[in-house]
C-alpha cells in the first residue's frame, strides 16, 4: 500500500504543505527561515533548549509511576492532570484509557495528533525507580516510552508559553496498549471509535530515543499455540501422544523455516510452557510465536508456512503412537495482529520530518518499525513515528537507560517544528 498516493487525493492541504516543504532549504536555527522565521515558534524552540531540565524531570517522574500492561490507569490519571496544568482544552480519558487533550487552531488548517504511549512491557511490581548517573537515567521504560510522553508535554508547554498559533487544531495524546498483547488497542480505538474518518490529517507517534523516523510500519502476527491432550503418568500412561513432544517437533520445524532477507521477515518462538512434574505427561505444550515484516504479502506467506508446520507436528506426534486411544488437538489463539503498511519517503509527512530535522542541524534517517503509527498508516492516514532525541540502550529490559547527551533537547524541538509545520503557522 502506497500511502502518499492516497494522501494526494485527501485535500489541497497536503499539496500546499508539500510545496512548502520542497521549497525549504537546509539551514541552521540562527538563519530564521522557513517555519523558524515565525517569532513565536522560534521562541518556543529556544525555550525547549533552555528548559530542557523540565522535560527530563517530566520523563523521570512519569517513569516512576508504574504502567504495567492493561494497567495504565494511574499513569493516565497523572498525565491528564499535567495536560490540564498546561492549559490544554477538553482534556479527557476515553473509554479504553487514552488521555486526549486539544489545542485549538486559528482556522481550518490540517488537524495533527501527536502522541506517546503510556504502557510498558513490565509486569506489576517491577521496580521503576529511576537511577541517575551523570546524564544517564536508568529504569524500566525510561526511554520506551517515558521519553515520548515527556516530549509531548514539552511541546504543549512550549507552544503555550510562546503563544504559538497553529492554523489547524493539535491533539496531544497518551495512548494505552501499544506494547505486546495490548495490540495497539489505544490507537485502534482513537481511529475507529473516538474520531470519525477524516478528522485527523496527520499522526505523529513519539516513541523512544534517537533521531530516526519510522516511515513504514512493520506488521506482526502473534499467536499462542497449544498442543492439548489428557496427560498422564510418565510410566503408567506411556504410549500416548505427548503435547510437549509435539511442541518440540513444531519448534524444530519452525527453526528451519526459510524467509527472504528483503523485504525483511522474522519469526520467533518467544515463550514456551507446559507440564507439572518430571514424571508426568503434560496435558498441554504451549508456545507464543511472533512473526514480523513490513511487507503484508511476505508476512502472510510466513504465517501460512508456520501454520502448516504446526499441523505437521501434530500429525507426526499422533502418528508416533498408533496404538493410543487418545489423540492430541491443536489450538491457536491470536494474541495480536499489527498491520503492515508502506509509505514512500516522498510523502509530505515524511518530507516534513526530514526537512524539520535539517532545520535543527541534524539529518534523520527513515526506516520501518512497529509502533502506534502502524494503525493509522494502514488506514491511509499519513503517520510516522519519530524518536525523542538523546540515546538509549536495553529497551524492554530492567536495565533500560536513556542518556540525554549534549543535544537531547533537539528531540522536543524536532517534534515542535514538525507539528507546527504540519498544522500551519499563523
Amino acid at each position: 500500500m502506497t500511502l502518499h498516493r492516497k494522501h494526494s487525493s485527501r485535500s489541497s492541504k497536503g499539496l500546499i504543505l508539500l510545496a512548502a516543504i520542497v521549497s525549504s532549504t537546509p539551514v541552521v536555527l540562527s538563519a530564521q527561515s522557513g517555519p523558524l522565521a515565525n517569532p513565536r515558534l522560534r521562541t518556543a524552540i529556544e525555550a525547549l533548549q533552555r528548559d530542557n531540565a523540565w522535560t527530563l524531570d517530566q520523563q523521570v517522574s512519569i517513569c516512576e509511576i508504574p504502567a504495567p500492561p492493561f494497567k495504565e490507569s494511574v499513569r493516565a490519571a497523572e498525565y491528564k492532570k499535567r495536560f490540564e496544568a498546561l492549559g490544554l482544552q477538553n482534556v479527557r480519558i476515553d473509554s479504553v484509557g487514552n488521555v486526549i487533550a486539544e489545542r485549538p487552531g486559528t482556522g481550518t488548517g490540517p488537524t495533527v495528533m501527536i502522541s506517546g504511549h503510556l504502557d510498558t512491557v513490565f509486569p506489576e511490581g517491577t521496580d521503576v525507580k529511576v537511577k541517575r548517573e551523570g546524564t544517564r537515567l536508568t529504569a524500566p521504560g525510561i526511554s520506551d516510552d517515558c521519553r515520548g510522553l515527556a516530549v509531548v508535554l514539552a511541546v504543549a508547554r512550549a507552544f503555550r508559553q510562546a503563544n504559538v498559533q497553529t492554523v489547524g487544531k493539535v491533539y496531544f495524546v497518551g495512548t494505552v496498549g501499544e506494547e505486546g498483547e495490548g495490540n495497539l488497542r489505544g490507537v485502534r480505538h482513537l481511529f475507529t471509535r473516538e474520531f470519525p474518518k477524516g478528522a485527523i490529517d496527520y499522526f505523529i507517534s513519539v516513541d523512544g530515543s534517537g533521531q530516526g523516523i519510522a516511515s513504514s510500519a512493520v506488521g506482526s502476527n502473534r499467536y499462542r499455540v497449544r498442543f492439548v491432550g489428557p496427560g498422564g503418568h510418565s510410566y503408567g500412561a506411556f504410549g500416548m501422544p505427548n503435547p510437549i513432544h509435539a511442541l518440540g517437533r513444531a519448534i524444530s520445524k519452525i527453526a528451519d523455516v526459510q524467509v527472504p532477507a528483503s523485504p525483511k521477515v522474522t519469526f520467533n518462538v518467544g515463550v514456551i510452557s507446559g507440564g507439572t512434574s518430571v514424571n508426568s505427561i503434560s496435558a498441554e505444550g504451549i508456545m507464543d510465536i511472533d512473526m514480523r515484516s513490513p511487507s503484508l504479502v511476505e508476512l502472510g506467506k510466513v504465517d501460512a508456512q508456520i501454520q502448516r508446520t504446526l499441523k505437521v507436528a501434530l500429525d507426526e506426534e499422533n502418528a508416533r503412537w498408533p496404538a493410543s486411544s487418545v489423540k492430541l488437538t491443536l489450538k491457536v489463539d491470536t494474541l495480536g495482529i499489527r498491520p503492515a503498511a508502506s509509505q514512500a519517503d516522498s510523502a509530505p509527512i515524511v518530507q516534513a520530518a526530514l526537512s524539520s530535522a535539517r532545520l535543527l542541524g541534524f539529518r534523520a534517517n527513515t526506516g520501518a518499525s512497529s509502533t502506534d503509527a502502524n494503525f493509522p498508516m494502514s488506514l491511509g492516514i499519513p503517520a510516522i513515528r519519530i524518536a525523542g532525541g538523546g540515546q538509549d540502550r536495553g529497551s524492554h529490559s530492567l536495565d533500560e537507560w536513556y542518556d540525554d547527551g549534549a543535544e537531547g533537547y533537539k528531540g522536543p524541538q524536532w517534534a515542535a517544528v514538525l507539528v507546527a509545520r504540519l498544522s500551519g503557522l499563523r
